[in-house]
């Protein structure tokens, strides 16, 4: 804690840096190459030379004989002795050149302090005032007077500086404006996710509630159904119950008159059989004539008529998908007054004896943009509490062979969609029910 806050006390850690990359001879920062002395203080060569020299003045006319010299360091008064090769035999310290090195690149990357002015990096002691043109870069005088420079255009340092303030200041408002417009597109998109998140959600939660809508009709009328078939077979297993029981008295009754016919026939004696057997005669016969009861038809028990196809549903399960809801208003626009000009009444024949039905209006369309879905289709008179469909009708050639879009519906988050085509595509979507059976195509229908 006490060197962090002698650090601050003398600086910025650079500073103190600064300070231990001084020549005590010099008061300059380090020159290379950097020699250590055996006191383990560093001095530059050069100004280690010039103490050396100011010690030994006579060290060089000697000549190479001279075994050596003498001089103290600077920083500690330290004795310094030095062999033949004088301060050329002092060791380099290299990790305080590298040092001095990762120092001035810091330094160069470091903007300068307010008020500081750069120096020129060929003229250290010169000033950048002003800038050369062809190079672009700011430099000092001498370097247009004597060095790199002197062939080039120059420009007053500041003119230069207001021109290129003035650009980067109208970059900045471009880049700032262009921030503006990310966050704000960032916060649109941010919306929209959520937005997408919880129109998905609904979305969800419709389609379940639709399908569950569904489910529950299908088991309604499923329920529906199973109550009419199983209230067709009561009347008739108690219809074939009482013709039973109404043989089983015929048959009892002709069975007591065979028995008495038996006895009579066993009589011996004319007188006594004679006085019985003509109106025991009598009584067969006429047992015979009037015990005629009533009979059922043949395939009286079968439960045909009951039978439903729901191919057509099944299709129209398969073909669900999300559609636009545009291209539903186009195909009714056109197709409407077609599907009523081919409108026509048919007869229905009911399960048990025989009855009319009128035709059914056209259902009313679904709410999401005009077109006819699955519940248009489940509103037909064959879920409804009407008859089993059992009358045919022989569509014309032309309508035999619906396309294979003819039969598509579906609904989507714009509306439901059915797939435009053929004239028995389009009584499908007027309530009526439709299924191909048979070589000649021929349609049952309900309307």
């Amino acid at each position: 804690m006490d060197f962090q806050s002698g650090i601050l006390q003398d600086g910025s850690p650079m500073e103190s840096l600064e300070k231990q990359l001084i020549c005590p001879i010099c008061l300059e920062m380090f020159s290379k190459p950097v020699v250590i002395l055996p006191c383990q203080h560093n001095l530059c060569r050069k100004c280690a030379n010039d103490v050396f020299q100011a010690a030994n003045p006579y060290w060089q006319s000697r000549g190479s004989v001279i075994s050596g010299g003498r001089f103290r360091c600077p920083s500690c008064r330290h004795e310094v002795l030095l062999d033949r090769h004088g301060v050329y035999g002092l060791q380099r310290n290299l990790l305080v050149e590298n040092i001095i090195d990762i120092y001035k690149q810091e330094c160069s990357s470091r903007p300068l302090k307010k008020g500081e002015h750069p120096m020129c990096k060929e003229h250290e002691d010169e000033r950048i005032n002003i800038y050369c043109v062809t190079c672009e870069v700011p430099t000092c005088s001498m370097c247009k007077v004597f060095g790199a420079h002197k062939d080039c255009e120059v420009a007053p340092l500041q003119s230069v500086f207001q021109g290129q303030k003035t650009e980067l200041n109208n970059c900045i408002s471009m880049l700032v404006a262009g921030n503006d417009r990310i966050q704000t597109i960032i916060s649109q998109l941010e919306d929209s996710c959520q937005s997408t998140e919880e129109n998905s959600e609904a979305a969800k939660r419709e389609l379940c509630a639709r399908f569950d809508a569904l489910a529950a009709l299908l088991e309604e009328k499923k329920a529906e159904l199973l109550q009419r078939i199983s209230q067709e077979q009561a009347d008739k297993t108690a219809f074939i119950q009482s013709l039973i029981c109404q043989y089983k008295e015929q048959l009892e009754k002709s069975s007591r008159l065979v028995e008495t016919a038996v006895q009579a026939a066993e009589e011996t004696g004319g007188a006594a059989f004679l006085m019985n057997a003509k109106q025991l005669i009598k009584t067969i016969v006429e047992a015979s004539k009037g015990g005629r009861l009533e009979k059922i038809e043949q395939g009286y028990e079968s439960m045909d008529a009951f039978s439903v196809s729901l191919e057509h549903l099944a299709e129209a399960v398969r073909a669900l998908d999300f559609e636009a809801a545009e291209e539903d208003e186009e195909y009714f626009d056109g197709e409407e007054e077609e599907v009523e000009e081919n409108a026509a009444p048919e007869r229905t024949v009911m399960g048990k004896g025989q009855s009319t039905a009128e035709p059914t209006s056209p259902g009313p369309s679904s709410t999401h943009g005009g077109a006819l879905g699955v519940w248009a289709l489940l509103d037909h008179p064959i879920l409804s509490l009407g008859s089993f469909p059992v009358a045919t009708t022989t569509l014309p050639a032309r309508e035999r062979r619906p396309r294979a879009q003819d039969v598509r519906h579906g609904f989507g988050t714009g509306g439901h969609r059915t797939g435009t085509g053929s004239v028995a595509s389009r009584r499908l979507l007027q309530h009526r029910t439709l299924f191909y059976t048979g070589a000649n195509r021929t349609i049952p229908h309900v309307l």
